[in-house]
């Protein structure tokens, strides 16, 4: 069993001082991590999605992290692959020289980047997206094995050119594949790659991705494989927050998770009018309003036809790791969660809950 964080710099306060304090918020926990016994922090990429996540360089997020950290692990999850937003050539270089400074602790997820109000900002259409992915995910192992790399396709080309530098890790950095629906697990697992599985409903859920990935990895050829050497490890998120006062856990876990249900329901879904996320509703408690907008969503989706997955659903569902320290957790940057319940997460986790699985 691992314990890793992942960070979205999610805030209320869209202001450049809410922005100014949130980021060194993650890397203060991401610090604080790594003290008391973490394995692995990670940071999102996206763009141009207000509320939601304002981490849309990670690149220099977790280079800051490297830096005040000598022994966790920095992954990326995700680098977004659309050819404008991340050329492959700079993405084998940046992911190359994190891995050398950081000596050697990078691990490297890779996904589409998830929504039309992102893609769009690099003029890129949401179907382009996964050949793309594809694409270069098959490209980077082999500038980072080949002293002269080259490449000719219908959608990319790239002349004779050295790639430098090359990553610290041998052959190269662990890969991951960012994973929401059963489709993507079966990509990740044929293609070798880990599965950071984006979304939570309840340990039940997770256990059933599972058996789809570990069936996936079985299947793997050597064409289908993608990295240098394959990996077959899945991570799951989990909200949480871990305070000595198990109900005042609850509740604010609960109003964190309900403003991040809220900021991703404004982007992902444009068929619902979905407002702005709100940091109160005066006449519901924050459980029973994560529970009524699951299931406006479960009608919606069943009405526009659309398949219903956990990957949607899940996100509603308030069985998080919210109270007393016996439970294990993975998301804690909620955007209305204050910094002291954050930092406190992380110590109790150190101190209670990481022992004993050591």
């Amino acid at each position: 069993m691992k314990f890793s964080m992942i960070f979205e710099a999610q805030t209320h306060d869209t202001s450049r001082e809410g922005e100014f304090r949130v980021m060194h918020d993650c890397v203060e926990q991401a610090v604080l991590a790594e003290r008391v016994g973490f394995d692995r922090v990670w940071s999102v990429e996206h763009h141009c999605l207000k509320w939601y996540a304002h981490m849309s360089a990670p690149e220099t997020f977790l280079a800051f992290v490297a830096a005040k950290t000598e022994r966790i692990r920095i992954g990326h999850g995700v680098v977004c692959l659309p050819f404008r937003m991340n050329h492959p050539v700079k993405v084998a270089e940046r992911v190359a020289m994190l891995d050398i400074l950081s000596k050697g602790r990078v691990d490297f997820g890779i996904g589409k980047g998830g929504t039309a109000q992102e893609a769009g900002a690099f003029q890129t259409a949401m179907e382009e997206i996964p050949a793309m992915l594809e694409e270069s995910a098959r490209m980077i192992p082999r500038m980072w094995r080949e002293e002269e790399f080259s490449h000719q396709s219908a959608l990319i080309d790239v002349p004779p050119r050295p790639i430098i530098p090359k990553p610290h890790q041998k052959p190269h950095p662990p890969m991951y594949l960012a994973c929401t629906r059963e489709s993507t697990l079966n990509q990740a697992g044929e293609w070798g790659l880990g599965a950071l599985v984006l979304g939570f409903a309840g340990p039940e859920d997770i256990a059933q991705k599972n058996r789809v990935y570990r069936a996936a990895v079985k299947r793997r050829t050597p064409e289908s494989q993608i990295p240098e050497q394959p990996g077959a490890r899945l991570s799951a998120p989990c909200r949480a927050l871990v305070l000595a006062d198990g109900a005042k856990a609850r509740a604010i876990g609960k109003r964190g998770q309900r403003f991040f249900t809220e900021a991703i329901r404004h982007w992902y879904n444009p068929g619902e009018s979905s407002p702005p996320p709100r940091t109160e509703i005066a006449d519901m408690t924050d459980e029973e309003a994560l529970l009524m907008v699951g299931e406006h969503l479960v009608a919606y989706l069943n009405e526009q036809k659309i398949e219903l997955g956990t990957e949607a659903t899940g996100l509603y569902n308030p069985n998080h790791a919210y109270g007393t320290a016996d439970e294990v957790m993975f998301l804690i940057q909620m955007g209305t969660v204050p910094q002291a319940a954050a930092l406190e997460t992380i110590r109790q986790l150190g101190e209670k809950v990481i022992p004993r699985f050591r």
